[in-house]
């Protein structure tokens, strides 16, 4: 008599079916891979003015951000595209990877003598691949849940990964603070290290290789060059717009050769056989509506999260630490947002719903702040932060969702990848936009105000408010050289803490506009009921190890 042996026991419904112990060993590897790509956002911002004064690098600190921002929004369609030709499994593994050793050599740096850049630049080379690294984790671990879950079942556990992402916003500064204090910056980076083996050793174990049974191979090499063309310029301009103007030189050429790139790579991708973005799912109204959601609601919420932090500081006058703690409700009711949303779509079926009502919070939210002047109370902050943060929860799941269920199954990662990409390419004109606003009316409410006589010198100091924190004690050891600087300061902030209110407040309004837009939006946008099991696809290999 022939032994038949009994079909395994798959504990899940999608496109790919896994067994408990795969689904197990899987979700934890996905979660602390998450995990230390949204730690790694928040803890380094506290260690940095430990690492500039170490490797000596106030001139070129922002770098150290903009490399990694760079590199994780231009790998992102990349990668997408690639897991759909070739399976997840591989790029996962390669990304989580890369990720492990930049941390390793992010926290080596100025103490690695055998390549030719000094402390910092190596420290700004080494967070570029950290980005690719992270780029790849984030653009694939959406796309891996919705091939595990049907399309019914993703949404709690898309709200469970975008709550874990909220948490880690919350202790991830507080945890940078503490390893730098009692450690040493370079901890802050090498903290990735045992937690990644253990997420890496996970997936390599347990995640199987799926891989498309029938998707062409063809690599779009123009598409890839010319979306890298487009990107890289326009992420730079909008970061140096700030700084420079939007009418500079070199944010101008970089506009127009962004532009241009545009152009080209929307010519490459109508003719590519496997194109890194198909431009065809822009035909579907779910994903073309969803696409300019995460835009709005990136350049709308994210924007205005940057600038928070220098209201509680420079108009509020409270401290870092108190601007961290004030922050927390935001953070909080993200996650508690983000649990909630998940599991009204799984119960309800309907990602419509979530969408509207976090949209409206956030509005709300958005609108409280527009009410916030020099004489703001703390509770006032924090009820916009309460509402807005419960609205941005509610709604991080809520568009992976529709978008995933209305995509290909052969185009889901770069359906999923989509609207990652546009929510980074939107919170960072947002940035600009704003900071853009901010800045040309401080500086048209702060010179206003300057007594007669003072020092150019003095006044070079309030340039830019966005660095006032940093610059404090370089800023005050200057003025104690000065003949009554210390009064002459404290004349100085008063005027600061004016003409912040002042573009601060136009920022906000602007916010509310932008998330009054996204309200309409989420009424328009269509809800296709979501699928429950689905056909499997994919052909699994066994496991290599």
């Amino acid at each position: 008599m022939t032994n038949v042996a009994a079909p395994p026991d798959f504990s899940t419904s999608g496109l790919v079916r896994l067994t408990k112990p795969q689904l197990v060993g899987t979700m934890m590897g996905l979660i602390l891979t998450m995990l230390l790509a949204a730690l790694d956002q928040t803890i380094v911002g506290t260690a940095e003015p430990r690492i500039i004064a170490s490797l000596s690098g106030f001139d070129r600190y922002p770098w150290v951000a903009t490399a990694y921002m760079l590199a994780s929004t231009m790998i992102i369609p990349i990668v997408a595209k690639l897991s759909d030709l070739y399976g997840r499994k591989r790029f996962f593994l390669g990304g989580a990877v890369l990720f492990v050793l930049a941390s390793a050599l992010c926290g080596a740096s100025g103490a690695l003598p055998l390549i030719p850049l000094d402390g910092m630049n190596q420290l700004i080379v080494f967070r570029g691949i950290q980005g690719i690294g992270a780029g790849v984790i984030i653009g694939l671990i959406f796309v891996i849940v919705g091939d595990i879950f049907s399309p019914a079942e993703r949404g709690r556990y898309q709200g469970f990964f975008s709550a874990v992402w909220g948490l880690s916003s919350i202790f991830g500064p507080t945890l940078g603070g503490w390893l730098t204090d009692q450690i040493s910056w370079r901890a802050t980076f090498y903290v990735n290290l045992p937690v990644g083996l253990i997420a890496i050793t996970a997936i390599y174990l347990q995640f199987p290789d799926f891989r498309p049974q029938s998707a062409g191979r063809k690599l779009d090499w123009l598409g890839m060059a010319s979306l890298s063309a487009c990107i890289v310029p326009l992420l730079l301009a909008l970061t140096w717009v700030t700084q420079y103007g939007w009418a500079s030189t070199r944010v101008s050429v970089l506009w127009v050769w962004s532009l241009a790139m545009l152009a080209v790579f929307l010519w490459v991708e109508g003719r590519a056989e496997e194109p890194i973005i198909p431009l065809t799912l822009f035909n579907d109204p779910v994903i073309r509506v969803c696409s300019l959601l995460v835009f709005v609601l990136g350049m709308g919420m994210f924007g205005v999260i940057v600038y928070l932090p220098l209201f509680i500081q420079g108009v509020m006058g409270l401290s870092a630490t108190q601007s961290g703690t004030l922050m927390t409700p935001m953070m909080l009711g993200t996650v508690l947002g983000s649990f909630i949303g998940g599991q009204m779509t799984y119960r309800l079926r309907n990602y419509k719903i979530p969408g509207i009502l976090g949209a409206v919070l956030v509005a709300a939210g958005m609108a409280v702040f527009a009410t916030l002047d020099e004489s703001a109370v703390r509770l006032s902050v924090i009820i916009g932060m309460v509402l807005s943060g419960l609205g941005m929860g509610l709604q991080l799941p809520v568009y992976t969702v529709a978008v995933q269920n209305s995509a290909p199954a052969p185009q889901m990662g770069a359906a999923t990848a989509s609207t990652t990409f546009f929510r980074s390419v939107g919170s960072t004109l947002g940035v600009a936009v704003f900071g853009s606003i901010l800045l040309s009316n401080y500086h048209a409410e702060f010179d206003r105000g300057i007594p007669p006589g003072t020092p150019k010198a003095a006044i070079a100091w309030f340039d830019n408010p966005l660095l006032l924190v940093q610059m404090r004690a370089q800023m005050e050891a200057a003025f104690q050289q000065i003949s009554g600087g210390m009064g002459l300061m404290q004349t100085l902030m008063a005027g600061v803490k004016t003409a912040l209110a002042h573009g601060l407040h136009l920022i906000f309004v602007g916010s509310t506009v932008l998330t009054l837009g996204a309200v309409a939006l989420n009424l328009v946008l269509k809800n296709v009921p979501l699928r429950g099991r689905q056909p499997s696809t994919a052909r699994q290999e066994p496991p290599a190890h």
